[in-house]
Protein backbone atom coordinates (compact mmCIF):
# COMPACT_ATOMS: atom_id res chain seq x y z
CA UNK A 1 0.00 0.00 0.00
CA UNK A 2 0.87 3.82 -0.25
CA UNK A 3 1.90 5.85 2.13
CA UNK A 4 -1.50 7.69 3.34
CA UNK A 5 -2.02 11.49 3.03
CA UNK A 6 -2.51 12.61 6.48
CA UNK A 7 -5.81 13.86 7.18
CA UNK A 8 -6.21 17.56 7.98
CA UNK A 9 -9.15 20.68 7.53
CA UNK A 10 -5.86 22.39 6.06
CA UNK A 11 -6.90 21.42 1.56
CA UNK A 12 -3.88 19.61 -0.42
CA UNK A 13 -1.05 21.35 -1.20
CA UNK A 14 -1.44 22.06 -5.35
CA UNK A 15 0.52 19.93 -6.78
CA UNK A 16 1.10 21.99 -9.96
CA UNK A 17 3.24 24.67 -7.90
CA UNK A 18 5.36 21.71 -6.97
CA UNK A 19 8.69 21.90 -9.45
CA UNK A 20 9.56 19.01 -11.25
CA UNK A 21 11.70 18.19 -13.49
CA UNK A 22 10.27 15.82 -16.57
CA UNK A 23 12.54 13.04 -17.77
CA UNK A 24 10.95 10.62 -19.74
CA UNK A 25 8.71 11.96 -22.64
CA UNK A 26 8.83 10.70 -26.29
CA UNK A 27 8.67 13.16 -29.19
CA UNK A 28 5.86 11.84 -31.08
CA UNK A 29 4.35 10.74 -28.03
CA UNK A 30 3.73 14.63 -26.77
CA UNK A 31 2.06 15.55 -29.35
CA UNK A 32 -1.62 17.41 -28.52
CA UNK A 33 -3.80 15.71 -30.46
CA UNK A 34 -5.17 19.20 -32.09
CA UNK A 35 -1.34 19.77 -33.53
CA UNK A 36 -1.79 15.89 -34.82
CA UNK A 37 -4.94 16.13 -36.43
CA UNK A 38 -3.96 19.58 -37.87
CA UNK A 39 -0.46 18.33 -39.43
CA UNK A 40 -1.83 15.13 -41.02
CA UNK A 41 -4.37 17.42 -42.50
CA UNK A 42 -1.91 19.39 -43.98
CA UNK A 43 0.31 16.64 -45.03
CA UNK A 44 -2.22 15.06 -47.10
CA UNK A 45 -2.56 12.06 -44.62
CA UNK A 46 -5.65 10.16 -42.81
CA UNK A 47 -7.35 11.69 -40.31
CA UNK A 48 -5.16 9.36 -37.32
CA UNK A 49 -7.62 7.87 -35.02
CA UNK A 50 -7.25 8.10 -31.42
CA UNK A 51 -8.53 5.79 -28.56
CA UNK A 52 -11.78 7.10 -27.01
CA UNK A 53 -10.00 6.90 -23.82
CA UNK A 54 -6.63 5.68 -22.57
CA UNK A 55 -7.16 2.01 -22.73
CA UNK A 56 -4.43 0.76 -25.59
CA UNK A 57 -4.72 -3.06 -25.18
CA UNK A 58 -1.31 -4.49 -25.92
CA UNK A 59 1.69 -3.05 -27.49
CA UNK A 60 0.66 -4.00 -31.15
CA UNK A 61 -1.96 -1.49 -30.78
CA UNK A 62 0.28 1.43 -28.63
CA UNK A 63 2.78 0.70 -31.50
CA UNK A 64 -0.30 1.16 -34.27
CA UNK A 65 -1.18 4.27 -32.52
CA UNK A 66 2.45 5.78 -31.98
CA UNK A 67 3.42 5.17 -35.76
CA UNK A 68 0.05 7.01 -36.58
CA UNK A 69 1.57 9.66 -34.59
CA UNK A 70 5.27 9.71 -35.60
CA UNK A 71 4.03 9.73 -39.70
CA UNK A 72 2.36 13.22 -39.45
CA UNK A 73 6.07 15.09 -38.63
CA UNK A 74 7.41 15.39 -42.11
CA UNK A 75 9.10 18.77 -41.89
CA UNK A 76 11.90 20.19 -39.58
CA UNK A 77 9.25 22.97 -38.85
CA UNK A 78 6.76 20.52 -38.05
CA UNK A 79 9.58 18.73 -35.41
CA UNK A 80 10.62 22.04 -33.72
CA UNK A 81 6.72 22.87 -32.69
CA UNK A 82 6.27 19.84 -31.33
CA UNK A 83 9.28 20.35 -28.84
CA UNK A 84 7.83 23.78 -28.27
CA UNK A 85 4.52 22.69 -27.45
CA UNK A 86 5.07 19.84 -25.37
CA UNK A 87 7.64 21.81 -23.23
CA UNK A 88 4.47 24.17 -22.84
CA UNK A 89 2.24 21.60 -21.56
CA UNK A 90 4.57 20.60 -19.12
CA UNK A 91 5.53 24.11 -17.92
CA UNK A 92 1.63 24.89 -17.32
CA UNK A 93 2.25 21.79 -14.86
CA UNK A 94 4.70 23.57 -13.02
CA UNK A 95 8.02 21.30 -15.00
CA UNK A 96 11.18 23.80 -14.82
CA UNK A 97 13.58 21.28 -16.48
CA UNK A 98 12.55 18.91 -19.68
CA UNK A 99 14.38 16.04 -21.30
CA UNK A 100 12.85 15.21 -24.45
CA UNK A 101 13.50 11.56 -26.63
CA UNK A 102 13.96 11.34 -30.08
CA UNK A 103 15.26 8.60 -32.43
CA UNK A 104 15.89 10.42 -35.58
CA UNK A 105 15.68 7.36 -37.35
CA UNK A 106 12.03 6.94 -38.45
CA UNK A 107 12.35 10.74 -39.41
CA UNK A 108 15.61 10.91 -41.05
CA UNK A 109 14.06 9.83 -44.61
CA UNK A 110 12.13 12.69 -45.32
CA UNK A 111 14.52 15.40 -43.43
CA UNK A 112 17.64 14.39 -45.26
CA UNK A 113 19.44 12.12 -42.12
CA UNK A 114 19.67 11.70 -38.74
CA UNK A 115 21.74 14.66 -38.31
CA UNK A 116 19.07 17.31 -39.85
CA UNK A 117 16.43 15.35 -37.35
CA UNK A 118 18.34 16.20 -34.33
CA UNK A 119 19.23 19.83 -35.17
CA UNK A 120 15.32 20.20 -35.86
CA UNK A 121 14.56 18.69 -32.35
CA UNK A 122 17.43 21.17 -30.93
CA UNK A 123 16.03 24.26 -32.18
CA UNK A 124 12.91 23.25 -30.52
CA UNK A 125 14.46 22.77 -27.34
CA UNK A 126 16.15 26.00 -27.78
CA UNK A 127 12.76 27.85 -28.09
CA UNK A 128 11.22 26.34 -25.90
CA UNK A 129 9.38 27.69 -23.06
CA UNK A 130 11.31 26.08 -19.98
CA UNK A 131 15.14 24.64 -20.31
CA UNK A 132 14.60 21.63 -22.32
CA UNK A 133 17.45 18.76 -23.20
CA UNK A 134 17.17 16.24 -25.81
CA UNK A 135 17.97 12.68 -25.13
CA UNK A 136 19.28 11.08 -28.32
CA UNK A 137 17.60 6.99 -28.61
CA UNK A 138 17.98 4.14 -30.84
CA UNK A 139 15.83 0.72 -30.53
CA UNK A 140 16.67 -2.66 -28.66
CA UNK A 141 14.80 -3.66 -32.09
CA UNK A 142 17.96 -2.32 -33.83
CA UNK A 143 21.81 -3.91 -34.59
CA UNK A 144 24.46 -2.45 -31.99
CA UNK A 145 26.41 -0.63 -34.80
CA UNK A 146 23.13 1.17 -35.66
CA UNK A 147 23.41 2.42 -31.94
CA UNK A 148 27.07 3.38 -31.67
CA UNK A 149 26.36 5.37 -35.20
CA UNK A 150 23.31 7.45 -32.82
CA UNK A 151 25.33 7.34 -29.80
CA UNK A 152 27.98 8.93 -31.82
CA UNK A 153 25.77 11.56 -33.22
CA UNK A 154 24.20 12.30 -29.61
CA UNK A 155 28.46 12.80 -28.79
CA UNK A 156 28.71 15.16 -31.11
CA UNK A 157 26.05 17.66 -30.11
CA UNK A 158 26.60 16.73 -26.06
CA UNK A 159 27.22 20.72 -24.49
CA UNK A 160 24.60 21.71 -27.37
CA UNK A 161 21.27 20.68 -26.18
CA UNK A 162 21.89 16.63 -26.25
CA UNK A 163 22.25 15.26 -22.24
CA UNK A 164 21.87 11.65 -22.73
CA UNK A 165 21.30 8.48 -25.07
CA UNK A 166 19.47 5.79 -24.77
CA UNK A 167 17.16 2.53 -26.37
CA UNK A 168 13.76 2.90 -26.22
CA UNK A 169 10.72 -0.13 -27.86
CA UNK A 170 10.25 -3.33 -26.29
CA UNK A 171 13.18 -4.23 -24.29
CA UNK A 172 13.19 -8.03 -25.14
CA UNK A 173 14.14 -7.42 -28.38
CA UNK A 174 17.85 -6.86 -27.46
CA UNK A 175 20.42 -7.81 -25.18
CA UNK A 176 22.18 -5.16 -22.88
CA UNK A 177 25.59 -6.42 -23.77
CA UNK A 178 25.23 -5.95 -26.99
CA UNK A 179 25.13 -2.25 -26.73
CA UNK A 180 27.89 -2.16 -24.26
CA UNK A 181 30.00 0.12 -26.84
CA UNK A 182 27.08 2.24 -27.83
CA UNK A 183 26.86 3.45 -24.09
CA UNK A 184 30.66 3.86 -23.69
CA UNK A 185 30.74 6.42 -26.49
CA UNK A 186 27.82 8.10 -24.98
CA UNK A 187 29.73 8.30 -21.72
CA UNK A 188 32.74 9.28 -22.64
CA UNK A 189 30.69 12.47 -24.10
CA UNK A 190 29.42 12.88 -20.55
CA UNK A 191 25.78 12.03 -21.80
CA UNK A 192 23.35 10.35 -19.08
CA UNK A 193 22.85 6.82 -20.23
CA UNK A 194 19.08 6.04 -20.09
CA UNK A 195 17.74 2.70 -21.09
CA UNK A 196 14.33 1.30 -20.92
CA UNK A 197 14.45 -1.75 -19.16
CA UNK A 198 12.20 -3.66 -16.74
CA UNK A 199 8.74 -2.83 -18.45
CA UNK A 200 8.53 -6.35 -19.80
CA UNK A 201 11.47 -7.72 -18.51
CA UNK A 202 12.57 -8.88 -15.29
CA UNK A 203 14.74 -7.41 -12.51
CA UNK A 204 18.00 -9.46 -13.59
CA UNK A 205 17.66 -6.81 -17.05
CA UNK A 206 17.45 -4.07 -15.24
CA UNK A 207 20.63 -4.62 -13.33
CA UNK A 208 22.66 -5.62 -16.61
CA UNK A 209 21.44 -2.14 -17.89
CA UNK A 210 23.23 -0.80 -14.51
CA UNK A 211 26.18 -2.89 -14.60
CA UNK A 212 26.99 -3.65 -18.35
CA UNK A 213 25.32 -0.14 -19.91
CA UNK A 214 26.56 2.20 -16.68
CA UNK A 215 22.79 3.57 -16.88
CA UNK A 216 22.45 6.68 -14.48
CA UNK A 217 18.39 6.31 -14.80
CA UNK A 218 16.29 3.41 -16.00
CA UNK A 219 13.13 3.71 -17.85
CA UNK A 220 10.91 2.21 -16.34
CA UNK A 221 12.36 -0.34 -14.29
CA UNK A 222 8.95 -1.13 -12.23
CA UNK A 223 10.21 -5.01 -12.46
CA UNK A 224 12.97 -4.08 -9.59
CA UNK A 225 10.59 -4.21 -6.88
CA UNK A 226 10.36 -7.70 -7.03
CA UNK A 227 13.89 -8.12 -6.09
CA UNK A 228 15.59 -6.72 -3.03
CA UNK A 229 19.50 -7.44 -4.55
CA UNK A 230 18.58 -5.15 -7.58
CA UNK A 231 16.80 -2.64 -5.21
CA UNK A 232 19.61 -2.67 -3.51
CA UNK A 233 21.70 -1.93 -6.08
CA UNK A 234 19.53 0.82 -7.21
CA UNK A 235 19.79 2.61 -4.19
CA UNK A 236 23.53 2.36 -3.71
CA UNK A 237 24.66 3.71 -7.05
CA UNK A 238 21.59 6.16 -7.02
CA UNK A 239 20.15 5.22 -10.52
CA UNK A 240 16.62 6.63 -10.75
CA UNK A 241 13.60 5.18 -12.03
CA UNK A 242 11.77 6.89 -14.63
CA UNK A 243 8.17 5.91 -13.27
CA UNK A 244 5.49 6.39 -15.46
CA UNK A 245 2.21 5.12 -14.13
CA UNK A 246 -0.56 5.13 -16.46
CA UNK A 247 1.89 3.25 -19.56
CA UNK A 248 1.11 -0.24 -17.51
CA UNK A 249 -2.43 -0.78 -17.02
CA UNK A 250 -2.41 -0.70 -20.90
CA UNK A 251 -0.10 -3.69 -21.14
CA UNK A 252 -1.01 -5.82 -17.90
CA UNK A 253 1.94 -4.55 -16.54
CA UNK A 254 0.56 -2.82 -12.88
CA UNK A 255 -2.97 -1.95 -12.27
CA UNK A 256 -2.59 1.56 -11.42
CA UNK A 257 -2.75 1.16 -7.52
CA UNK A 258 -0.42 -1.43 -7.31
CA UNK A 259 2.36 0.41 -9.29
CA UNK A 260 4.88 0.30 -6.78
CA UNK A 261 6.10 4.03 -6.25
CA UNK A 262 5.64 3.18 -2.41
CA UNK A 263 8.07 -0.10 -2.34
CA UNK A 264 10.80 1.97 -4.61
CA UNK A 265 10.84 4.63 -2.08
CA UNK A 266 11.37 2.35 0.91
CA UNK A 267 14.20 0.86 -0.35
CA UNK A 268 15.75 4.21 -0.84
CA UNK A 269 15.12 3.90 -5.14
CA UNK A 270 15.29 7.08 -6.36
CA UNK A 271 11.95 7.55 -8.40
CA UNK A 272 11.23 10.64 -11.31
CA UNK A 273 7.39 10.67 -12.33
CA UNK A 274 7.10 10.83 -16.20
CA UNK A 275 3.94 10.63 -18.59
CA UNK A 276 6.42 8.79 -21.55
CA UNK A 277 3.58 8.73 -24.43
CA UNK A 278 0.67 11.39 -22.64
CA UNK A 279 -0.90 11.71 -26.58
CA UNK A 280 -1.34 8.07 -26.13
CA UNK A 281 -2.26 7.45 -22.78
CA UNK A 282 -3.91 10.63 -21.66
CA UNK A 283 -2.41 11.95 -18.70
CA UNK A 284 0.48 14.52 -18.91
CA UNK A 285 3.11 15.24 -16.00
CA UNK A 286 0.74 16.83 -13.03
CA UNK A 287 -1.34 13.77 -13.84
CA UNK A 288 1.21 11.23 -12.86
CA UNK A 289 1.47 12.83 -9.73
CA UNK A 290 -1.71 13.47 -9.05
CA UNK A 291 -2.63 9.49 -9.54
CA UNK A 292 0.39 8.96 -6.96
CA UNK A 293 -1.82 11.11 -4.60
CA UNK A 294 -5.21 9.59 -5.00
CA UNK A 295 -4.24 6.00 -6.38
CA UNK A 296 -1.60 5.18 -4.68
CA UNK A 297 -2.26 7.27 -1.35
CA UNK A 298 1.24 8.88 -1.19
CA UNK A 299 1.58 12.05 1.24
CA UNK A 300 2.62 14.96 0.13
CA UNK A 301 6.27 14.82 1.58
CA UNK A 302 6.64 11.78 -0.35
CA UNK A 303 5.82 13.93 -3.73
CA UNK A 304 8.10 16.73 -2.89
CA UNK A 305 10.78 13.44 -2.70
CA UNK A 306 9.59 11.89 -5.69
CA UNK A 307 9.82 15.88 -7.58
CA UNK A 308 13.13 16.32 -6.05
CA UNK A 309 14.77 12.82 -6.71
CA UNK A 310 13.42 13.66 -10.58
CA UNK A 311 15.47 17.11 -10.20
CA UNK A 312 18.64 15.79 -8.58
CA UNK A 313 18.32 12.54 -11.17
CA UNK A 314 17.87 14.92 -14.21
CA UNK A 315 20.80 16.95 -16.27
CA UNK A 316 19.59 20.28 -15.46
CA UNK A 317 22.41 23.21 -14.84
CA UNK A 318 23.67 22.88 -10.85
CA UNK A 319 21.96 26.57 -10.25
CA UNK A 320 18.77 25.73 -11.59
CA UNK A 321 18.90 21.97 -9.83
CA UNK A 322 19.97 24.11 -6.68
CA UNK A 323 16.99 26.69 -7.43
CA UNK A 324 14.28 23.47 -8.05
CA UNK A 325 15.33 21.82 -4.97
CA UNK A 326 14.65 25.11 -2.73
CA UNK A 327 10.80 25.84 -4.12
CA UNK A 328 10.45 22.06 -3.10
CA UNK A 329 11.02 22.55 0.01
CA UNK A 330 9.07 25.68 0.15
CA UNK A 331 6.47 24.43 -1.19
CA UNK A 332 6.65 21.53 1.65
CA UNK A 333 6.83 24.33 4.11
CA UNK A 334 4.05 25.96 2.74
CA UNK A 335 6.08 29.17 2.00
CA UNK A 336 5.95 31.78 -1.17
CA UNK A 337 2.97 33.87 -2.48
CA UNK A 338 1.89 30.43 -4.83
CA UNK A 339 1.96 28.05 -2.69
CA UNK A 340 -0.80 26.31 -1.09
CA UNK A 341 -0.15 26.82 3.12
CA UNK A 342 -1.58 23.09 3.33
Amino acid sequence: MGDTQRTNSRPPRDLRALPKAHLHLHLAGSLRPATLRELAERHGLPDPRLPSDPEIQGWARFQELYDAARAVLRTAEDLRRVVVEAAAADAEDGCGWLEIQVDPTAYAPLLGGTRAVLEAVLAGAAEAPVPTGVIVSSSWARPAAHAERLAALAAEYAGAGVVGFGLSNDERLGRPSDFARAFRIAAEAGLLGTPHSGFFTGPAHVRECVEVLGAARVGHGTSAASDPATLALLAERRVALEVCPTSYPPFGVHELADVPVATLLDAGVPVALAADDPLLFGVGLLGQYEICRTALGLSDQRLAAVAGDGIRSSSAPEPLRVAMLSTVDAWLAGRGPDLDAG
